[in-house]
């Protein structure tokens, strides 16, 4: 009897080491598990275009390089959402005072068959004269929503007229065409200018750093 406790107690040491293994197998994949993924790379948001706007110049997505813009795709016709966002778009600017000079209001129609150059002229200065409504050939709507990641499509009604279900979403770019980010719908005009206030100032700070090199370059 006593010849095999140096036996069993190997037995039971070996037992506990795979126990511990295998535990330790488990809270690695458990802490693998917690440990948040590596974020995908996305696709770039937003799109190069060339539109029209509501007074009659043709215009690109350079045109307005230099300052922050806010996109919004909608059409005339839209009953709630679309009349909604540009009223809170008009706020927005109302509420950055001088610094809404730095900031573009950009109105893209999603139904261009029916939002011409005079329509849009007829609907868009309503709710603010400097926000810009854009409208095109229907390909190119299509390559600009794309861009955005915004969708669209016709809902045909019974008495021959049609809606469109759209994305109501309002998207910030940078000065240089970069996305900084978006503002679902519903989105308070305070807290949209709050938000641009900071992009603003971070904008400005660091177009005065580049200059500052600029200087010293010189």
């Amino acid at each position: 009897m006593l010849m095999s406790w140096p036996w069993k107690w190997r037995s039971v040491a070996a037992a506990a080491a795979i126990a511990v293994s295998l535990f330790s197998g488990a809270a690695a994949a458990v802490a693998a598990e917690s440990q948040p993924a590596e974020a995908e790379a996305l696709p770039a948001v937003g799109s190069r275009f060339i539109l029209n706007t509501h007074d009659g110049r043709t215009v690109t997505d350079e045109d307005f390089r230099g300052r922050h813009l806010l996109v919004f795709f909608g059409y005339t016709h839209c009953p709630d959402i679309c009349p909604s966002s540009l009223l809170t778009v008009a706020r927005v600017l109302e509420l950055l005072g001088d610094q809404a000079k730095h900031v573009q209001p950009l109105f893209i129609t999603v139904d261009p068959a029916r939002d011409t150059r005079q329509v849009l002229s007829e609907f868009v200065p309503h709710f603010d004269a400097r926000i810009v409504g854009l409208t095109g050939n229907e390909q190119m709507i299509e390559r600009v929503a794309k861009g955005y990641r915004a969708k669209y499509a016709r809902v045909d009604g019974r008495d021959g007229t049609y809606s469109v279900d759209h994305t109501a979403t309002l998207f910030h770019m940078g000065p240089a065409g970069e996305y900084i980010g978006r503002f679902p719908y519903e989105t308070t005009a305070e807290k949209i200018a709050e938000d641009l206030r900071a992009s603003l100032k971070a904008s400005v700070g660091s177009n005065a750093q580049t200059d500052d090199r600029a200087s010293v370059k010189q």
